[in-house]
């Protein structure tokens, strides 16, 4: 059964003069604002989609990480995933960066590499994501 969840921007002016505030409806999370300017240049307090995206992404790749190693017979003990997504105005998102570190028992760094890699391809926001180069930093800690 499918599972959907809301969230819902308002935006009011031009692109570049106006802005806008994002709600999380589904979850009720406080509100955050937007601008163009906090897209393209400094965030100055505001978020940009890209910062949504890589939230979203960092939060997907750790559940589906700790998930494939808990698959493969490990119990992972702390996983820390940043991800970082470029976006290059007039041209759009053009790439993002998973940085992962994790602290997992009697796990060898070849083995968690594999696992890690297989996790950067197959987790459901990678997947979304596809249309741009992901690139996986993994070390154990």
């Amino acid at each position: 059964m499918a599972v959907t969840r809301n969230a819902r921007t308002r935006w009011t002016g031009t692109l570049k003069d106006g802005g806008g505030t994002t709600s999380f409806v589904s979850s009720e999370i406080p509100d955050a604002d937007v601008t163009w300017a906090s897209r393209a240049n400094d965030p100055d307090g505001k978020t940009s989609p890209e910062e949504l995206i890589a939230a979203a992404h960092a939060t997907c790749y750790s559940m589906a990480l700790s998930n494939g190693l808990e698959g493969a017979g490990y119990t992972p003990g702390e996983i820390d995933t940043q991800a970082s997504v470029d976006f290059t105005p007039g041209t759009g998102i053009t790439g993002i960066t998973l940085v992962t570190e994790a602290t997992v028992p009697d796990l060898g760094l070849d083995e968690f590499t594999k696992i890690a890699e297989a996790t950067k391809d197959n987790c459901p926001v990678s997947q979304a994501l596809k249309a741009v180069p992901i690139s996986l930093q993994a070390t154990l800690r």
